[in-house]
């Protein structure tokens, strides 16, 4: 059983200090950074960011993404002159290829030959978002499965979302649970596409039918990270002028800093990581923006990460960090194929984090947040639920033993999920104590005031 961790034991502390960064002390900055990622994940968006620049997509990035640089980041629309569909074998994305229109607006090109070293005689077709940090993420993640399975073809199919359509609103107040995968899952569920790459932290506690996560990569750092305009280069947010603006499209992070730093005003802000950098760097409406610095790490531009926030001043979002594969429950061939990428810790963690939202009922219309940590098969978790101005909160910290072997049974439960993932791979009694850990802990907080606490803050958010 779950138990509620001592004070004296083991707890997931970061550094109380905050990292600040400057010209001069940047190389001291990439190490804090260093999450220990299959060196496939960095070889591969290396590659993706080599081609956007050799499109003319990236001609002068890595200047203009220079630490604290008065330049703006370019492409607003993070996809121009990049192909949505990337076919074919082991060699890496295919250039010059022609695009044609799929059923649903689906963009889709032709790659290798139908029924060439595919699955079932056929290329394995991957949706993702049209991002180009999904495109990133998706591209790693294939080149991970080339690298298990060369002989396989693949081909990368990429649409829009609904969170990618309404930029006007915070995603907050729009009310859809699959903001940024319904889309997606209906291209799935279509047999359009034979798997999805999503961030983990959008994909709803509960899948529609017939879906699951058939696989949960390695973690990048889970981490906020506050990116400054450049006239703020060298500051914390504590040394910034009383009144200064800063964006964030989450009420998580909003509601956190808030109470910690009452001289400072927080404002929505929405787009991709592009034209959120952009707003930040050629306007004057933000001192500074928080982002996910997993997200800047993986578009190469973690150089312009001012500081990173611990989790004593933010806990991060379930999932944050993390990318999920979603697949059909039923289609065995690919969630076998998929269920190799699983990392055991980051399944553990965030099967821990999901249970506890789940049993919350919570989501991005609510301010709620994590911090995860298995260290010597004890697996910690610290959750908090906070009102939208951050005056009124509840944390805990409880920890469960994960420590149980793999056991090789063949049956009907070895395909069960928890919280919408399938792990083969995982321990059984694990997951199932990860799971009850979640539920116990948000049990824990929901016995002391903490559903009172998220109604409230769901009515004022629809009222504002």
């Amino acid at each position: 059983m779950p138990s509620a961790a001592p004070d004296a034991g083991p707890r997931h502390r970061a550094p109380s200090r905050v990292v600040r960064a400057s010209p001069c002390a940047l190389g001291l900055l990439r190490p804090l950074l260093s999450l220990r990622s299959p060196p496939i994940n960095r070889t591969s968006s290396r590659a993706v960011r080599r081609e956007y620049r050799a499109r003319g997509e990236g001609r002068g990035l890595r200047e203009r993404a220079a630490f604290c640089s008065a330049a703006a980041v370019t492409g607003a629309g993070g996809s121009r002159g990049h192909p949505d569909v990337t076919s074919g074998g082991g060699a890496g994305p295919s250039r010059g290829a022609v695009r044609a229109e799929g059923r649903g607006g689906v963009m889709a090109e032709p790659g290798a030959a139908a029924g060439e070293n595919g699955v079932g005689g056929r290329a394995v077709r991957v949706g993702t978002r049209r991002s180009q940090l999904a495109r990133i993420q998706t591209d790693s993640v294939v080149e991970m499965l080339r690298e298990l399975y060369p002989d396989l073809s693949f081909e990368i199919v990429a649409m829009s979302t609904t969170g990618d359509k309404i930029l006007d609103t915070a995603l907050s107040k729009i009310g859809e649970k699959s903001l940024f995968t319904k889309e997606l899952e209906n291209a799935l569920e279509r047999n359009e596409v034979d798997l999805v790459v999503h961030s983990l932290k959008d994909l709803p506690t509960s899948l529609p039918p017939g879906f699951t996560i058939g696989a949960v990569c390695k973690r990048e750092n889970p981490l906020d990270a506050v990116v400054f305009h450049p006239k703020n280069c060298g500051k914390t947010l504590s040394l910034l002028p009383e009144k200064s603006v800063i964006g964030t499209s989450s009420l998580r992070r909003a509601a956190q800093l808030k109470k910690k730093f009452p001289q400072l005003e927080f404002r929505d802000i929405r787009g991709n990581l592009n034209t959120r950098l952009k707003k930040l760097d050629e306007k004057e409406d933000f001192s500074a923006i928080i982002l996910a610095a997993a997200g800047l790490k993986r578009m190469g531009w973690e150089n312009r990460i001012g500081q990173l926030l611990s989790p004593e001043d933010c806990l991060y979002a379930v999932g944050q960090g993390a990318l999920a594969v979603e697949v059909r429950a039923k289609d065995q061939e690919i969630l076998n194929m998929v269920s190799a990428l699983h990392d055991a810790d980051t399944v553990l963690r965030c099967i821990a984090e999901r249970a506890f939202m789940k049993r919350l009922e919570g989501g991005c219309s609510v301010p709620v947040a994590v911090n995860t940590m298995l260290k010597d098969g004890q697996l910690y978790l610290t959750g908090a639920v906070y009102s939208l101005d951050g005056s009124d909160s509840l944390k805990e910290t409880m920890q469960t033993s994960v420590n149980y072997p793999q056991k090789n049974e063949d049956g009907p439960n070895d395909d069960v999920q928890h919280v919408g993932i399938t792990a083969k791979n995982v321990p059984g009694q694990a997951q199932e104590a990860a799971e009850n850990l979640g539920v116990e802990l948000a049990s824990l907080l929901l016995s002391k005031g903490a559903k009172h606490i998220l109604s409230v803050a769901r009515q004022l958010n629809d009222a504002r």
